[in-house]
């Protein structure tokens, strides 16, 4: 049965404010509403190996919501982290933050690891995507018109793959590659349908 259908009765909320997830979520075809008011401080304990990081962030960014959830809703949130080696790569905070995460990305290979969680007032499902991209080489002066044109501030890793730096740098990706741009919609519906139906 189609998504939409088993979704009729029920309210969609995604908690996220990044307009790549909205434009992700909304190619699925199915009805939602945005609401990020939430609690939750994006910390984890230090011990917390590094791949499990980004559902432990989904699953408390679900349980900070700012309020009870409904009997037909469903809220759905997610954590996208770029692991580069042993090395984690959040949002850069300014712009030498941005040209060193891209200077350790070019000529290299990175992963890129999402967490969502699906929640409902009566059960929950957490699950993680991993996608593994290859990045050619890049020179300073590329990296430079990148950043100051494009400002990936908002983005893990200091790149959206849609962008310009997608096209020039990205040699491969084996994996879901709309899991690189910010959420897995492909699982995401294979496990939406399994929440509503079961």
């Amino acid at each position: 049965m189609l998504l939409t259908r088993l979704l009729k009765d029920k309210k969609v909320i995604l908690a996220s404010g990044s307009p790549r997830r909205h434009e992700l979520l909304r190619g699925l075809g199915i009805e939602f509403t945005i609401d990020t008011e939430n609690s939750f401080r994006e910390e984890y304990p230090p011990e917390l190996h590094h791949t499990k990081i980004p559902q432990y962030l989904a699953i408390g960014k679900s349980h900070g919501f700012h309020r009870p959830l409904s009997e037909n809703e469903i809220l759905i949130t997610a954590d996208t982290m770029v692991l580069c080696g042993n090395d984690i790569m959040g949002k850069p905070k300014s712009r030498t933050e941005a040209m060193a995460m891209l200077k350790a990305l070019q000529e290299n290979r990175h992963t890129v690891l999402t967490g969502v969680c699906i929640r409902s007032a009566a059960k929950e499902r957490a699950f993680t995507c991993s996608s593994t991209v290859w990045f050619g080489k890049l020179t300073n002066e590329e990296i430079e018109y990148y950043i100051d044109n494009y400002k990936p501030y908002d983005k893990a890793g200091s790149y959206g793959v849609q962008e310009w730096i997608g096209y020039v740098a990205i040699k491969g990706i084996e994996g879901s590659y709309f899991n690189v741009m910010g959420l897995p919609v492909q699982r995401l519906y294979t496990e939406l349908k399994r929440f509503v139906a079961y």
